[in-house]
């Protein structure tokens, strides 16, 4: 699974909202345990390599592309405005 990207610089120069990308990705278990009470629990570590394409950019990493509120608002309006699914 790629990492989603969203650059701001990308967004106002290509109209190009998030996307996947990276490289070397790797997700794996570290050495790292959680409260005793979960004894054999363990933390992860996801890490990645990204060349930014813009100098002065502000990049945003996530590991899916984020659904806001203003997102389901807009769907729900969406729907409300179709005729059939109304």
């Amino acid at each position: 699974m790629k990492v989603a990207i969203y650059s701001e610089a990308k967004a106002h120069h290509q109209q190009i909202a998030w996307y996947r990308g990276c490289t070397n990705i790797q997700y794996f278990a570290n050495n790292i345990r959680k409260e005793p009470f979960y004894m054999m629990k363990t933390f992860y570590t996801l890490t990645f390599t990204h060349e930014f394409e813009y100098s002065n950019d502000s990049v945003f990493f996530a590991y899916s592309v984020p659904y806001t509120y203003s997102d389901l608002i807009d769907d729900f309006i969406a729907i409300e405005m179709d005729p059939l699914k109304a």
